[in-house]
């Protein structure tokens, strides 16, 4: 289980660096983020997932998708 876990965790992290879409890597952090926090509960720490589930999957994604939001996408036209 535990192998599979960080299996997720590497390919979460390769797909949000090596995506071109902003909106897809912030989602892939959060799963990355949620993965983590699972991952300190399995580790018996659950107030480190406790933490990381809510700023690293909750605040810290509505912050990038509000940025996100906000900023306008550039055409070659």
């Amino acid at each position: 289980m535990t192998i599979l876990l960080l299996f997720l965790i590497l390919s979460l992290g390769s797909f949000a660096l090596l995506s071109k879409d902003l909106l897809h890597s912030v989602i892939a952090l959060s799963a990355l983020s949620m993965l983590s926090a699972l991952m300190f509960t399995m580790l018996k720490a659950p107030d480190v997932a406790i933490t990381e589930a809510a700023v690293g999957a909750g605040i810290s994604t509505i912050i990038f998708v509000w940025a996100i939001r906000h900023t306008r996408r550039r055409s070659k036209d």
